[in-house]
């Protein structure tokens, strides 16, 4: 930690501290590739929410807030939030049957998402552990066996693994077998892959999935190996089932008399990351007490690894985000530099926000709108800046997305790009995959800017020297220019819905239908059900009466924990259905029927 702290006082030194001249323009690429080098370098280790490398970087952009003059907010410039951040496998586990025990990650681990439980059962084959119908193909592993209170075996996969549009691809994720055993009373779920998905039979790694539910039931991965001997079956059973299965079009289903005895350990590791907040006073009396808030995260992936978000799993090393989102930082400190010293031509106030834990699910933007120092209704509008660094130099291109959120967005965007050296392309939809969503969701007029992802994109190769250094001061500049009109309008901008609130990505990608919210993916807020963060209008839950904050327990009386439950009760309706919906609203069960 002394050797961090020595780092990040000389770098300090060298790139902060200073104060800009009005005629200077806002962030010089010399200045802009300063702050990347340091928030992308190798001492702050990728800056992952809740390490070392975050603190350094959330005391960096502090302290260049508080040297541009901005008026630092909450705890000295800190607003603290906890989340989960890694999950691991504890000392406890074991696993015996048939008078032998088995050696944890070899023979056998817990999932990440596993209960820490203590189960002795008798065991059933089930299958794939699916119920449902793709096509012509009716499927039910559980059809004519009794599965309560009893550890349930079955294969990893489904019955149509060379059909990409299968109606059995949501029911299929480890996720929802450990769902449809829990329905059905099961002890808990033995989870084994076949050698089409694991040649090397080895056990599941115990990867984060960001969410902080477990599945209710605890969930093992086993090797072939040991399901055959749980089976009394030949070594090559496991792949002689599946075969048979897929073939035959028929689930194999038997009881084994056997008892077996796992207890699961899972650690859930906790820590504390941090938005960084700092604002500038409007100086117009009639507009000081109404809000914008510019914003971009600051936290990437650390070290890489499964589980992490990298698009390189098998490579540990650091994750730098020069790109992402040390260029947004870079510009936001900048454009906190330029605004401190423009004194009195400000009209709104401004509120600049480093945001923690984007990563992880947009833990900080969300907490920032669900403990805002101010009424949120006073935020007119949310500039977010998300890899900002690589504007192509032989067609720069801008991204400005959320363009059909507010009234006077094109027309506002048609005065600042004029005569700029890019093209800015817009986008209507409000929602995205980065910090400004969280505002969207509160009915907030936004703005998200970006020059766009590339091949560097959550690898350990997006480093500062590839950053545009000069494309990113004039995309900052652009930045100044549009910050400048929406702070001094005489009417602040009118929010406009502007596509689904629905989380975008995959949790959705094989639903048929949709109620046409946007749910919490994080959990991070709550346990026992699915919080409601946004509701389309004129969609199907908009219509049952489901109200923003609503939070989800049961889909026709199945309970719902978390997104992972929801998205697997989800998968199995079809369009035209009317299912009962029961959420708690204010502390009260409600009952809503919903037209799919």
């Amino acid at each position: 930690m002394r050797y961090f702290a020595s780092v990040y006082i000389t770098l300090l030194l060298l790139s902060g501290g200073y104060r800009l001249s009005a005629q200077e323009t806002a962030g010089s690429s010399d200045r802009l590739q300063k702050h990347i080098e340091y928030l992308a370098s190798a001492q702050l280790a990728g800056r992952k929410a809740g390490t070392a490398g975050d603190s350094m970087a959330a005391a960096y952009i502090r302290d260049q807030f508080r040297e541009a003059g901005a008026a630092l907010m909450f705890n000295h410039g800190y607003q603290y939030f906890s989340l989960v951040a890694d999950v691991k496998a504890g000392e406890k586990n074991s696993f015996a049957a048939g008078g032998k025990t088995f050696t944890p990650e070899k023979d056998f681990q817990p999932f990440s998402f596993s209960a820490s439980a203590e189960v002795s059962a008798p065991l059933v084959f089930a299958g794939f552990g699916i119920s449902g119908i793709s096509g012509e193909l009716k499927w039910d592993d559980f059809s004519g066996i009794d599965v309560r209170d009893k550890w349930v075996m079955a294969l990893r996969g489904d019955p149509e693994p060379d059909n990409p549009s299968s109606a059995f691809i949501p029911l299929a994720t480890d996720r929802a077998k450990a769902l449809s055993a829990r329905d059905r009373g099961a002890a808990g779920l033995l989870l084994v892959s076949p050698s089409s998905i694991d040649r090397m039979d080895k056990t599941i790694d115990i990867a984060f999935d960001k969410s902080v539910s477990d599945a209710g039931i605890p969930v093992v991965s086993i090797t072939r190996n040991l399901a055959a001997f749980l089976l009394g079956l030949p070594g090559s059973a496991v792949d002689s089932l599946e075969k048979s299965m897929i073939t035959g079009r028929e689930s194999a289903r038997f009881n084994r008399d056997i008892e077996v005895t796992v207890v699961t350990d899972v650690i859930r590791k906790k820590v504390t990351s941090r938005n960084v907040v700092a604002m500038f006073p409007g100086n117009d009396p009639q507009l000081k007490d109404e809000f914008l808030v510019i914003g971009a995260h600051y936290d990437h992936l650390g070290m890489g690894g499964p589980g992490s978000g990298s698009r390189m799993i098998d490579t540990t090393a650091v994750h730098a985000g020069a790109d992402d989102n040390a260029s947004g930082v870079a510009s936001l400190i900048e454009l906190a530099c330029w605004f401190g010293q423009q004194g009195g031509n400000r009209g709104r106030s401004i509120v600049f926000v480093a945001f923690g834990a984007e990563e992880m699910g947009l833990l900080g933007s969300r907490h920032f709108v669900s403990d805002p120092p101010f009424n949120l209704k006073s935020v007119k509008a949310m500039i977010n800046m998300d890899m900002v660094g690589r504007l192509k130099t032989d067609e720069p291109v801008v991204t400005i997305a959320g363009t059909g959120t507010f009234t006077v967005a094109d027309s506002l965007l048609n005065i600042v790009a004029a005569g700029r050296p890019f093209e800015v392309k817009r986008s209507p939809d409000g929602y995205g995959p980065s910090d400004h969503a969280a505002f969207y969701g509160e009915g907030i007029p936004v703005l998200f800017i970006s020059t766009g992802a590339h091949g560097d994109y959550h690898t350990p190769f997006d480093l500062p020297d590839r950053i545009n250094a000069v494309g990113q001061q004039q995309v900052t500049e652009f930045v100044v220019s549009l910050i400048n009109k929406l702070s001094t309008l005489d009417s602040a901008p009118v929010f406009s819905e502007s596509g689904s609130r629905q989380q975008a990505g995959h949790y959705g990608r094989n639903l048929k239908v949709t109620l046409g919210i946007m749910p919490d993916v994080s959990g991070a807020e709550t346990s026992g059900g699915m919080k409601v963060e946004g509701v389309r209008k004129e969609g199907p839950a908009h219509r049952s009466g489901m109200l923003k904050g609503d939070i989800i327990i049961a889909i026709n009386g199945m309970a719902v924990a978390n997104v992972y439950d929801y998205m697997g009760r989800m998968g199995k309706l079809k369009p035209g259905e009317t299912v009962n919906i029961e959420v708690i609203r204010n502390g009260k069960h409600e009952i809503l029927i919903v037209q799919l």
